[in-house]
């Protein structure tokens, strides 16, 4: 049904009077007569082809359609009060849903948060973290943070800040470790990729022995790091991700020797147009990256 057509008078007219389950009553609060209110309440029901309410002589029932129709045309009503509300006071809110590799989250956005809403207080995020895989469609999402080589099928991606790997540990584990070759006297923590730490090694010019390198594997580098930071092994992860525990030491980094797999990128699908609320959450997110990245050169 074209709901154009429908009369707005109409749906209101049944709004009041399933509230009062009096055509009267209903009638007193629309300030019109109680003809009026019935015959608009007929009309739609007449659109409709159903029956909203069950008469009687004490009065209204809803009936089974009356019922499935109430809480729709309610919420439709309190949400265009709402609105109406926030535009008489000059008051706007827009929402920007952002899905978010779980690291960068924690660790490189939200501490950047509070700038943001600073700037805009009427834009509302909404962030949901993943393990770098999500489906904007399905999921809402407006944005899509991710790490990789910056293509993925329909994507806009527009790049953020490279991300290179590195050998990351606790003060103690790094003072013992004199040269790259000496990563192999400790379990090594890596991301579900078996061949990060073969692909570091390779740049750090150690032959890769023959025998299973000893390795947990984990879905989380949050995760991760803090089995590093807890002595169990050494990690290898971007340092960029982890700048606050390297400045308190929690953290340090023994080597220079980098394994680059990726940047991390800002996405959206190419068909989706950007709002403007949207425009301003990438252009404030582009500017932190570079200003991050400036900083750390």
């Amino acid at each position: 049904m074209n709901i154009t057509h429908l009369p707005l008078n109409a749906i209101r007219a049944f709004l009041v009077s399933a509230k009062h389950l009096n055509f009267t009553k209903a009638a007193v609060e629309l300030c019109v007569t109680q003809a009026a209110v019935s015959q608009q309440v007929k009309m739609l029901e007449s659109q409709l082809g159903v029956s909203l309410f069950i008469r009687q002589s004490r009065g209204l029932n809803l009936s089974e359609e009356g019922m499935m129709l109430l809480p729709v045309v309610q919420g439709a009503f309190d949400n265009l009060s709402e609105a109406l509300d926030m535009l008489a006071q000059g008051i706007h809110r827009e929402v920007v849903s952002v899905g978010v590799v779980g690291t960068f989250a924690v660790n490189w956005l939200l501490p950047r948060i509070a700038d943001f809403q600073a700037r805009y207080p009427l834009i509302d995020l909404r962030i949901s973290t993943n393990n770098n895989t999500a489906d904007p469609v399905a999921e809402g999402l407006d944005y899509l943070i991710r790490f990789g080589k910056g293509s993925w099928h329909a994507t806009e991606a527009t790049e953020l800040f490279p991300a290179p790997f590195t050998v990351l540990c606790p003060p103690g584990i790094g003072q013992a470790l004199s040269s790259p070759r000496d990563v192999l006297n400790y379990t090594l923590l890596r991301s579900y990729q078996p061949d990060e730490w073969q692909l570091w090694l390779n740049e750090a010019k150690v032959a890769v022995p023959k025998a299973k390198l000893s390795a947990i594997v984990f879905d989380s580098s949050i995760a991760m790091i803090e089995t590093a930071i807890q002595g169990y092994g050494v990690a290898l992860a971007p340092p960029v991700m982890f700048e606050r525990l390297l400045m308190e030491e929690k953290l340090v980094q023994p080597f220079d020797i980098y394994l680059h797999k990726g940047s991390y990128w800002l996405t959206k699908l190419h068909a989706q147009k950007e709002s403007q609320a949207q425009i301003n959450f990438k252009q404030w997110l582009l500017a932190c990256a570079n200003e991050a990245s400036s900083t750390s050169v």
